[in-house]
């Protein structure tokens, strides 16, 4: 006969000694201890480091800055449409080029010296752009600006893995990317008071701009090289217990990025005959695409919907900062449940939507248009936390984290350059090329989500035991 109810079978925890749970319980407290250390170390820095990048490489709030006067950059310098989109993509050109090549140098230099180096380097560079006199002179100093931007975006996920388990990732890794939206949104509320020194010491608005917004960077960079940590192994302000558990954490990982480790030709041969990571480089790039045509053309496209002049600037800020807020709130839900990949299709999907029915609607519906542009860039934008988190924790060594973050932030960077040429002004106010397209963009992006989900869930039935499984 068999009883009613089975008594409940006692797991290994349930005979472990006293002494044994206090140490777990403490080993649990003090890594708690360690990461709030990390996380006052390390996030607040990082996240105005890309606050202030978005600031440096966003045309968008110059480009209709004082148009009504006829001082905006456009105007002052003579550019045909044609024109400002070179400018524009030239920045990703140089990024394109130099991403990979950054990201060793990161780890020769070390993070702190690098870093700094590429902050010093946009904002000297920024400021110089504030003396431009003609489109030739423009050119050159975007190629060099996205030289020295290239370095942020790759090296600063690949920073991450030397301090974060993956499920500690996606929610810092999303506060930091969230930081660059709140450069869109800062960007319009600094352009809207920005707009009223045009013509203070005899510089127009935009030059004026950049010079602001070029500052903060450079003293941004010396604080940097000075308070930065490196590495674990280097990490003198951590007291020793601490830096022993900090090293002793990320030896656990199955994607190990410590100091001492040596990238390997044969590694990194094995890293570029990983046919899943082609999937995962392809959807880097392609979902970068709205939320960049966003972040350049947003106030061009809400100075289509009836707002004009600094009001365009102001109006730009509530779609920049619900993607921010947004973008927090699901990577917590993400890290929680370790839902990185179900977070990024669900936001695909309703962000393509959005972007469909902009295209279908009138160009007199500004209210549902303003709004289903805030939505669209927030749920594009979403993403920016779980996707790196989840591609991360599915590298298993030093050849792979350091060579495949770099390759697929480098195609990242490519498809900011055909986020350029999307929205026409031969389309105003509509705009329905720009829309329509990334609505598609955005579907594909969920197809391919769901493609490395089924990739992963038939490896992981193929694993042998002791084998560490694949993040689905």
């Amino acid at each position: 006969m068999i009883p009613s109810r089975i008594p409940p079978v006692r797991t290994s925890q349930s005979f472990a000694p006293p002494a044994v749970a206090a140490s777990k319980e403490g080993d649990i407290v003090a890594e708690k201890r360690l990461l709030r250390q990390l996380d006052l170390r390390i996030l607040p820095a990082v996240a105005l480091m890309f606050t202030l990048w978005s600031l440096a490489g966003n045309l968008g709030n110059a480009i209709i800055l004082n148009a009504d006067t006829g001082d905006s950059f456009l105007q002052v310098l003579h550019m045909s449409t044609h024109q400002f989109y070179a400018v524009a993509a030239a920045s990703s050109l140089t990024t394109t080029l130099f991403q990979v090549p950054s990201n060793y140098m990161l780890k020769y230099f070390s993070p702190s010296y690098w870093l700094a180096f590429l902050m010093l380097g946009w904002g000297a560079t920024l400021m110089v752009m504030a003396a431009s006199k003609n489109y030739i002179t423009t050119l050159f100093l975007r190629l060099l600006l996205g030289a020295f931007e290239a370095g942020l975006t790759p090296g600063v996920v690949y920073f991450s893995t030397f301090w974060y388990r993956c499920q500690e990732r996606s929610l810092r890794i999303a506060f930091v990317y969230a930081s660059a939206t709140l450069g869109g949104a800062f960007g319009g509320s600094i352009a809207y008071g920005v707009a009223s020194l045009n013509g203070v010491r005899g510089l127009e608005g935009w030059r004026w701009l950049f010079l602001i917004e070029g500052v903060p960077s450079i003293l941004l960079a010396i604080l940097v090289y000075f308070f930065l940590p490196s590495f674990p192994e280097t990490s003198s302000w951590l007291p020793p217990d601490d830096r022993a558990l900090a090293i002793r954490r990320m030896k656990q990982e199955s994607s190990k990025s410590l100091s001492h480790d040596k990238i390997t030709w044969a590694g990194a041969k094995s890293t570029l005959k990983d046919g899943r990571l082609y999937l995962h480089y392809l959807l880097s790039m392609v979902s970068c695409i709205p939320p960049i045509s966003l972040a350049l053309f947003a106030p061009t496209i809400i100075n289509g919907l009836g707002y004009q002049g600094r009001n365009a600037q102001l109006f730009a800020v509530p779609p920049f900062a619900a993607s921010f807020v947004a973008t927090l709130g699901l990577s917590v839900v993400a890290d929680k449940y370790r839902v990185w990949s179900m977070c990024c299709l669900v936001s695909y999907v309703i962000a393509g939507a959005t972007f469909i029915v902009q295209g279908t609607l009138p160009p007199t519906a500004f209210k549902a248009r303003y709004v289903l542009l805030c939505f669209g860039a927030m749920f594009s934008t979403i993403p920016v936390g779980p996707m790196p988190a989840w591609f991360t924790s599915n590298l298993r060594d030093t050849n792979a984290t350091t060579l495949a973050i770099a390759f697929s932030s480098t195609l990242t960077t490519g498809g900011g350059v055909i986020g350029v040429f999307l929205y026409k002004p031969s389309e105003a106010p509509g705009y329905r090329t720009g829309h329509y397209t990334n609505g598609g963009l955005l579907f594909f992006c969920a197809a391919c989500t769901q493609l490395l989900r089924m990739i992963y869930k038939r490896r992981n039935k193929e694993l042998q035991i002791g084998q560490n499984p694949w993040i689905v």
